[in-house]
């Protein structure tokens, strides 16, 4: 099996990574950068989506799996305690796969062209500096609203618990396939009228913005951020694309959730993970 290690770069990272990378070897297994049947990701959730989006390339045939350093993230399934016993599963252990949906971003312009298209693990989030962003909504091909607010974001189910939840969106679970819409504050008077709530898409509605305000837009597709000029629409959809995680031991989306907001410490969580 060929795997590769992306690391965070703090030091206690770079240790893991130097660790797991020489006893791998030992095990006989080829560190690859380019093609990758396993992508180790050493650090937060940060370093998990860096990961993501540098083997983007590869999805249909890689599979990824997180070793966290800091506090417990929700792409991180071991801690740094338990590395020796992941080296043993990944040297010894054939894995099993898990896929979560992927949104799917195609941003067109005005002039027409090339479409910018993009896949996103955790979500899409549409602003400007320019004041207001003002949309037309479009679901299924039907104008649903015209949005008017600071911005709109656009999550997967695994990244509902980010920025989503911030903005008050649900939290979904990854084996659903659908997206969610979530406004930024919106502004409601007689001439602007959303629905106000998040907005969850199945598999087969696609939302479009059109915006109706010619300005500049800040989008950004998980942690990478770019400003667009001449939009005639922003589409939004489940992608048909997936990502498949690594799984060595059972660790269900619920008890991530609950390690992340709802437990007294951290030792609780590395008492369920252990077990």
């Amino acid at each position: 099996m060929k795997y590769v290690i992306v690391s965070k770069g703090d030091e206690r990272s770079k240790t893991i990574k130097g660790t797991m990378k020489q006893y791998l070897q030992d095990f006989n297994l080829e560190y690859d950068e380019k093609y990758p049947d396993l992508v180790i990701s050493v650090g937060g959730d940060g370093t998990f989506l860096e990961a993501f989006h540098r083997y983007i390339h590869c999805l249909k045939s890689t599979a990824f799996i997180g070793v966290h350093t800091g506090h417990l993230g929700f792409y991180a399934d071991w801690v740094p305690d338990q590395v020796e016993k992941l080296i043993i599963e990944i040297a010894k252990t054939p894995f099993q796969i898990v896929e979560y949906p992927l949104l799917e971003v195609i941003i067109r312009s005005k002039s027409g062209g090339t479409e910018d298209k993009f896949l996103a693990l955790n979500e899409a989030t549409i602003k400007t500096a320019e004041g207001s962003v003002v949309f037309d909504v479009e679901i299924k091909g039907e104008h649903f609203e015209t949005f008017r607010g600071d911005g709109l974001c656009v999550s997967t189910p695994s990244g509902s618990t980010a920025y989503n939840k911030a903005l008050g969106g649900g939290i979904i679970h990854p084996s659903l396939e659908a997206i969610q819409l979530t406004e930024m504050a919106s502004i409601n008077n007689r001439v602007f009228r959303t629905i106000g709530s998040p907005l969850i898409l199945p598999k087969h509605h696609t939302c479009l913005l059109k915006p109706l305000v010619d300005r500049s837009f800040l989008i950004t597709i998980d942690h990478f951020t770019e400003s667009y000029t001449n939009v005639k629409s922003i589409q939004c959809r489940v992608a048909k694309e997936r990502v498949r995680f690594a799984r060595f031991k059972p660790f269900p989306f619920w008890d991530r959730v609950r390690d992340s907001f709802v437990a007294d410490d951290d030792s609780d969580s590395i008492k369920r993970s252990n077990s």
